[in-house]
């Protein structure tokens, strides 16, 4: 072998790490009432953290989703075929719980041990998590029809992956999907056209156009139609109780930027069979119950996708030398990798506060409803906005190496803008907070309790809320404002968290960097006296 071909300076593959051996991670589980399910939450991070669980991650992102509209022998059967590494994500998510299980489960803290979960399990693959998160989601939507909740719902939380096209009731488990945009509205969905008509049977034929349907092999839908007293939520069945196929047709597969691993579909419904999911005319209330769960899984997947990318980045880092030191040594790197630290931690503290918000709201504590309301539409604009510009930077952390296929790197990148498209773009999710603030004084009251817990603890911080507090009480224009109003509450809000939680030096660099001085949002950009070497043994310890 030519000595030209001696591999040496190359960055050591990461192998298999625990994903869980993450402080920020851990504590927020602990401090918002999950510690019992840390045991679980450690075997989750293990499996998400090994070589064969990215593996599988890779594959299903390789050999993509491929649509069948027939059979051999020409019968209409509108299946999707996907790489089996899909499957084995599917089955290892619905075995520990992260779709529907936590409403089958009384305990306090239920709803965060499956954040962590689905945190860390999307880690290593994100697609599949699409299905699992709306499945969570559409279980507290369904309760507005008990009847329909009383068949659906123990099936939607059966830790059980049970695939393929049978008659719903019959299955062990179930997958939900969700079914609702269409060409000439998009987000908005008072403008769908789809048509629902009642039967004498009861039920309603459906028929119209979705330009937008996630997971199209999921067993139900939750959808909206427009019924004769108005927009309205039906649960579709895409197989009936005897056994035929609904008249639910897949148009063709979008062929999407990332996300590749789960196939997004147009369909046609064509007197396709529904049941009314709460009252008639209104479906916008009803499904809201789904969007603010799926809102919270953008958070999930957003802080989940930065602490991937911060792994790499960092672990490369401590592996490659450039001029005459390993690249983490190097002044600029450490503050750019540092940068992406603070970005991360931050992400993942408010998205462990946000799920505990949940759980205590879905036991009835009023204060953590409100708080939830506005809260979860926050990190929902500002999370999901940050994660792409963090993929970015920490794919640039590997040079050359971070744009090739194999590093990982560039499929990190291509999912990173999903979550701030998803269940809303920017500025939906900016109005969303506006109207959440004219409509809901109690959340507007609840989220400045939350940000007053840390009052005093950092004058940085104690200036930003000074400055929001002028920024609320100036409606004039507020609409175009929308997104800088709802960055400084994100960024107030994250601070919170920090300073109650976080060490000195995370919360410190966190606050001098975001609320004080001149920030530009470019990473790299740390102020002088920031304990950049602690904040990276904490983000991934040595060892």
């Amino acid at each position: 072998m030519p000595a030209t071909h001696e591999v040496f300076n190359q960055a050591t593959p990461l192998g298999d790490h625990d994903a869980a051996e993450d402080p920020a991670l851990l504590e927020g589980l602990r401090r918002e009432g999950a510690a019992w399910a840390e045991t679980d939450v450690r075997e989750v991070g293990v499996a998400a953290g090994s070589e064969r669980v990215r593996a599988w991650g890779e594959a299903a992102n390789t050999y993509t989703p491929v649509l069948r509209t027939h059979d051999r022998y020409g019968h209409r059967v509108d299946e999707v075929d996907y790489q089996p590494a899909y499957h084995v994500l599917m089955d290892q998510a619905v075995e520990h719980g992260m779709h529907g299980a936590p409403w089958a489960d009384d305990r306090a803290g239920t709803h965060v041990a499956r954040a962590a979960k689905f945190f860390l399990w999307s880690q290593a693959e994100s697609g599949h998590g699409c299905p699992i998160s709306m499945t969570y989601a559409a279980v507290p939507a369904l309760r507005h029809s008990p009847e329909l909740a009383a068949h659906y719902e123990p099936l939607l939380t059966a830790r059980s992956y049970d695939f393929g096209s049978r008659p719903p009731l019959s299955k062990s488990g179930l997958i939900a999907g969700m079914s609702m945009t269409e060409k000439q509205g998009g987000s908005d969905v008072r403008a769908n056209t789809t048509s629902a008509v009642p039967t004498a049977e009861g039920h309603y034929l459906l028929t119209g156009h979705k330009w937008f349907t996630s997971a199209p092999m999921s067993d139900v839908f939750l959808t909206l139609a427009q019924a004769p007293e108005g927009l309205t939520c039906f649960l579709v069945p895409r197989v009936l109780a005897d056994g035929t196929r609904n008249k639910l047709f897949i148009q063709r597969l979008k062929d999407k930027l990332g996300n590749r691993s789960n196939a997004s579909a147009e369909l046609e419904y064509e007197g396709a069979v529904a049941h009314l999911v709460g009252e008639p005319g209104r479906g916008v209330p009803t499904i809201i119950e789904m969007v603010n769960s799926t809102r919270l899984d953008c958070v999930i997947g957003s802080a989940a996708g930065m602490r991937a990318a911060l792994v790499h980045a960092l672990h490369h880092a401590r592996t490659r030398s450039a001029f005459g030191k390993r690249l983490v040594e190097q002044p600029l790197m450490r503050n750019v990798l540092a940068d992406l630290a603070l970005e991360s931690e931050a992400a993942t503290a408010l998205m462990t506060r946000l799920a505990g918000a949940v759980d205590r709201s879905v036991r009835g504590d009023e204060g953590e409803t409100a708080f939830r309301r506005l809260g979860v539409a926050v990190g929902k604009f500002w999370v999901t906005k940050r994660q792409p510009v963090h993929a970015a930077e920490a794919l640039e952390c590997l040079g050359g190496n971070g744009y090739v296929e194999e590093s990982g790197m560039p499929r990190l990148f291509r999912d990173s803008p999903l979550n701030s498209i998803w269940e809303g773009s920017g500025n939906v999710a900016a109005l969303d907070v506006l109207r959440a603030m004219a409509r809901s004084p109690e959340s507007v009251e609840a989220f400045l309790t939350e940000l007053n817990t840390a009052t005093g603890s950092d004058p940085h911080y104690d200036a930003a809320l000074k400055r929001l507090g002028q920024v609320l009480g100036d409606l004039d224009e507020m609409q175009y404002r929308a997104r800088s109003v709802v960055e400084l509450m994100a960024l107030t809000l994250q601070a919170s968290v920090l300073l109650s939680n976080a060490p000195a030096p995370v919360a410190e660099a966190f606050t001098a960097s975001r609320l004080g001085g001149e920030w530009g949002h470019v990473f790299g950009t740390l102020p002088r006296g920031v304990d950049t070497e602690a904040i990276l043994d904490r983000a991934l310890p040595l060892g």
